[in-house]
């Protein structure tokens, strides 16, 4: 995906202002924290020190211990801890920006109306590169075809990645350009799609075997990358979320986030888990890194694949798929590899992260940690990203070990017809259920995934209290026994997904010694019914004390 566009010096002007040199009071404003365990801390003033920090919260009618320089009036303002996004794929998003964008397509015909488009603006690209294909979404009933590809664009490769990341699709000449015929295998872990009755390929390739065209695909530039942060930053900042979980950090990734630290553009605080065991060597060594530029980049660990996703039916189950008998999904790990490398990961005290989304994958990540618990002791906060299809009997386990179930609450209504076909309405007891993983012990983190989902943690918490989407459906919300209240679900996007960070006591709360890291909002999370909590709007953002966002100056 070389695009070779160049980041222009006004392109790449996140550059930090300098510090302040005194203390700042910002009062007149409706303060909340809330703590793991969604106790609220209401307050209507902070001071905030040199160092970003806040050294004081106050109360109506309390006067500052310490002496002030500067005050802010937050004008009556509520003012939220900035949100900690427990999972999502930060090049994914900057990257995503720059390449043909799929995701709001309702059709084949209107994606490739797109697409053919696309490619007649920019006839020197040599690639057609994109993302966010839903078939789900276009009502298909099916995967899409190279043929339907070549008959719009037909004179260079075509590839797009799945909104999910767990298929891609190509015209012909990309699956001539990654070697891709009828003789090609399927690979471990990945699946040729077929046309019906032969071996042809037909154009689909999912999880493991996308690689095969992948490694043909001319990577970005440094430049292009670090435009990519440049935009990613920004759409995040927009968004009120001051801190990630970076879910498959590549050591390009890595590099990028250095070259923005090291130059003042890095911003955000993230939290990055490589992308393999040896790129987590490569870059961390012996052990996780220290936090770098003031608690912005650290190293925690690494993220393994154990299966795909629902939509591409490559999440591993325990059963056949209802709607595709014969296909249990795909297991990117067995049981053997994935316990040596959850195992050569924790001797070194890295942090390890499973993606897990099918209920035998989810099974196989639970009895793995409870294995590696006898060994590996200390607080090794194991977490399961995703956790979407459990069954009922392993839902107690999340309670043991200090499991994390990092969540994304999105993922619920984007999924929840889709997850009907795909298992039947029996075997949905375990299904997205934040509830239940909070009453066995179990501790949430919740992100967004972007950019398989869209970057609005307003929205996820609006799902988590009613498990409906964004047009109320369905009544009374779908397996609604599994809502979670608003402050269990605020907790979650805040200090519970900087716990599962190991970054508790930095950032994540509004607390005396933490980051003076918060979100001035337009109204109360905690007093909106889900339909407000959409139409919140997030007014400004700020991060150790310093404003990064303002609706208001960006409307101009």
């Amino acid at each position: 995906m070389n695009l070779r566009i160049a980041a222009s010096a006004a392109a790449l002007s996140l550059a930090l202002p300098a510090p302040a040199l005194a203390d700042t009071l910002v009062d007149n404003i409706d303060g909340i924290s809330v703590g793991r365990d969604g106790t609220i801390d209401r307050f209507t003033g902070m001071v905030i020190d040199e160092d970003g920090r806040i050294s004081e919260l106050l109360d109506f009618g309390d006067r500052p211990t310490r002496e002030i320089e500067y005050r802010v009036d937050g004008e009556g303002r509520v003012v939220v801890p900035g949100f900690v996004d427990g999972h999502l794929h930060l090049m994914g998003i900057g990257l995503g920006t720059l390449v043909l964008d799929l995701s709001m397509t309702n059709s084949l015909d209107e994606a490739l109306s797109r697409i053919a488009a696309y490619a007649a603006a920019y006839p020197d690209r040599p690639w057609i590169i994109g993302r966010g294909w839903n078939q789900e979404r276009w009502g298909l009933g099916r995967f899409p075809t190279a043929a339907e590809l070549d008959a719009v664009v037909s004179d260079r490769p075509v590839w797009l990645e799945r909104v999910d990341g767990h298929a891609s699709w190509g015209n012909s000449l990309a699956l001539q350009a990654g070697n891709v015929t009828a003789a090609t295998p399927d690979p471990a872990g990945g699946r040729i799609e077929r046309i019906a009755g032969s071996r042809q390929p037909a154009g689909v390739l999912v999880d493991a075997a996308a690689a095969l065209v992948n490694a043909a695909v001319p990577p970005p530039l440094p430049e292009d990358r670090d435009l990519a942060l440049h935009n990613a930053q920004r759409l995040l900042l927009s968004n009120g979320i001051t801190a990630i979980a970076d879910m498959g950090t590549s050591i390009e990734d890595w590099m990028t986030f250095r070259r923005a630290g090291d130059a003042g553009r890095l911003q955000l605080r993230v939290m990055s888990y490589a992308d393999s065991v040896d790129t987590m060597l490569l870059i961390g060594g012996p052990a996780p890194t220290q936090w770098l530029y003031d608690d912005r980049l650290r190293l925690n660990g690494v993220k393994l694949y154990l299966d795909g996703a629902l939509g591409s039916r490559g999440a591993l189950l325990n059963a056949d798929y209802e709607d595709d008998h014969g296909n249990r999904g795909l297991p990117l790990l067995s049981g053997t590899q994935l316990r040596n490398l959850m195992s050569r990961a924790a001797l070194d005290n890295f942090q390890v992260a499973v993606h897990a989304i099918g209920d035998a994958a989810n099974r196989e990540a639970l009895y793995a940690i409870e294995e590696l618990s006898q060994d590996y002791g200390g607080d090794r906060r194991w977490r399961i990203e995703h956790a979407q299809i459990v069954d009922p009997a392993d839902l107690a386990r999340f309670g043991q070990h200090g499991i994390i179930a990092s969540m994304q609450p999105v993922h619920q209504t984007s999924d929840m017809f889709m997850a009907e076909s795909r298992l039947g309405p029996d075997r949905l007891g375990g299904a997205y259920a934040w509830r239940s993983i909070l009453e066995t012990g179990g501790a949430l983190a919740f992100g967004t995934d972007a950019p398989v989902e869209p970057v609005d943690p307003l929205a996820g918490l609006a799902v988590a209290i009613s498990r409906t989407n964004a047009e109320g459906e369905p009544f009374g919300g779908w397996r609604a026994e599994e809502t979670i209240s608003r402050e269990q679900a605020l907790a979650a996007y805040t200090a519970g997904a900087a716990f599962a960070g190991f970054a508790e006591g930095r950032f994540g709360r509004l607390a005396e010694g933490e980051r003076a890291d918060f979100v001035m909002l337009s109204a109360d999370p905690l007093m909106a019914n889900p339909q407000e909590l959409r139409n919140i709007q997030v007014l400004e953002t700020w991060i150790a004390g310093q404003r990064v966002y303002d609706f208001e100056l960006e409307r101009r």
